[in-house]
């Protein structure tokens, strides 16, 4: 009987028009894992915005929980009491099934990560700020360990979608094929600065902005990156780009985002190196 039991509960159920350990009507918090993931890797759309957003919204109403004091959770506690959590499924007014599947009612942050990072790319940037500084709250250190973000298992390699979240508020991409750099942040922040990393080098960008004037400073801190062009959610106007004391032969051109730098000579940044490329407003 329990070998009958298990095969059902992997291979189907007993009743296959009504079959055990499903999803039915409830609200998933990776239901929109796909474009998630072509957001991370700037796709783009791969379905309806509006749709996109309004699922978003419903996870944020269903999913999120201020606090768990009254979530029923029989299986593992990876979140409880006054702390702050989405939570895998949630059924609100849905019929939940008699047997749904096993986890839903479980808070795991890889989950939220890659949620809360979806928000941010979909202009949810307060919720999605709010959902991953809840995780932090939770691994500070004290509570739990920072290091370990335990859900299926401990060091648990889903919890590391909390990286994506640097991408989505920076919008740092880097093509190595192409040595094309983008840093289009979301931050509205006057000045705005930011971890990157790419294969071959890390550093940090600085973003610095003026009614006049709109500047970033690329730096390489290790490594050394291939620099052939680089995207700006700028206006194009006069610009110029500066590596130590040379300036660099470029040319401007617009782009949906903003305007692109092409530079003339393939540059390779160092480490202790910087770019400076700057815009005036025409």
């Amino acid at each position: 009987e329990q070998i009958a039991a298990s095969l059902r509960s992997s291979m189907g159920a007993d009743d296959p028009e009504h079959p055990e350990y499903q999803v039915g009507k409830g609200c998933l918090v990776d239901q929109l894992v796909g474009q998630y993931l072509a957001d991370v890797c700037g796709l783009g759309s791969l379905l309806d915005e509006a749709h996109v957003r309004k699922a978003l919204e419903s996870i944020h109403k269903y999913n999120y929980k201020p606090t768990l004091y009254q979530h029923d959770s029989v299986q593992r506690t990876f979140a409880l009491n006054d702390e702050s959590a989405l939570v895998i499924c949630d059924y609100a007014a849905a019929p939940r099934p008699r047997i749904p599947f096993p986890y839903f009612a479980e808070v795991m942050t890889g989950f939220e990560y890659s949620a809360a990072t979806h928000m941010l790319y979909s202009g949810m940037t307060k919720p999605g700020i709010e959902c991953i500084a809840n995780v932090r709250k939770r691994y500070d250190g004290e509570k739990r360990n920072p290091w370990d973000e335990a859900e299926c298992g401990h060091h648990y390699a889903r919890a590391m979608a909390a990286w994506s979240g640097v991408l989505a508020l920076s919008g740092f991409r880097y093509d190595g094929g192409e040595s094309r750099v983008a840093i289009l942040p979301k931050s509205s922040l006057a000045t705005f600065k930011c971890f990157w990393s790419t294969a071959t080098a890390w550093g940090a960008f600085t973003r610095k902005r003026s009614k006049t004037q709109h500047q970033v400073r690329l730096q390489v801190y290790s490594g050394d990156l291939a620099l052939q062009s680089c995207e700006l959610a700028v206006a194009p106007g006069a610009s110029r780009v500066f590596h130590h004391d040379s300036v660099l032969t470029h040319r401007l051109e617009q782009s949906p985002s903003g305007a692109i730098f092409h530079l003339r000579d393939r540059l390779r940044v160092k480490e202790g190196e910087d770019v400076l490329l700057e815009v005036n407003a025409s």
